[in-house]
């Protein structure tokens, strides 16, 4: 079919060679016509056939690709948009919890400071008070004894002076009167 158009042309290029210089060659004559509009037909015939349906279907799948290549796209970026919000929310979660760890890790610090502090105020008490009662068991225990001594020896001296022996109960008498009297005197009082 090729060839038929192309010797079709070649004789119309012929003739027209020969009467180039007339002025009827300004127009197209009719058989040039019919042959330029059976050329054309054939030719929109042959790409509306063949040529077109590749091409629509080229351009369909093109189409169809960059359409899929959008939506994952979209779909990636939704995905992305999702872990980005999931990922900060984990960021703020966190950030809480660590706030918050701190804040008990503060408290319970301040609570055994506390606690501490009033542990050793009272163990300081008790130790004091320890001392206290040990100097005034001492106190008591040195009185004792030298309340003994003391009587030991006013009774010696009295019956020295006296010249006479003391029975126990009147010599407790007198010691007890007599340390009672340098008690008295002891702590700024005075005896009668």
């Amino acid at each position: 079919m090729f060839a038929l158009f192309a010797s079709i042309i070649l004789l119309a290029q012929e003739e027209e060679v020969a009467h180039t210089n007339e002025k009827e060659d300004l127009y197209p004559h009719l058989n040039e016509l019919i042959v330029g509009a059976i050329a054309f037909a054939v030719l929109f015939f042959f790409i509306w056939k063949w040529v077109l349906p590749k091409v629509n279907a080229l351009l369909e799948e093109r189409r169809q690709k960059i359409q899929g290549s959008l939506e994952e796209a979209e779909k990636a970026k939704q995905e992305a948009e999702q872990l980005l919000v999931r990922y900060e929310s984990q960021l703020r979660d966190a950030r809480g919890e660590a706030n918050r760890i701190i804040e008990e890790a503060r408290k319970t610090a301040d609570s055994m400071r506390k606690d501490l502090l009033t542990r050793a105020e009272e163990e300081s008490r008790q130790v004091v008070a320890r001392a206290q009662e040990e100097i005034r068991a001492e106190r008591d225990r040195a009185f004792e004894e030298l309340r003994t001594s003391i009587g030991e020896l006013s009774v010696e001296l009295a019956g020295r002076v006296v010249g006479e022996t003391l029975t126990k109960d009147r010599h407790m008498k007198l010691v007890d009167s007599y340390i009672s009297e340098v008690a008295g005197k002891g702590n700024g009082k005075r005896g009668s």
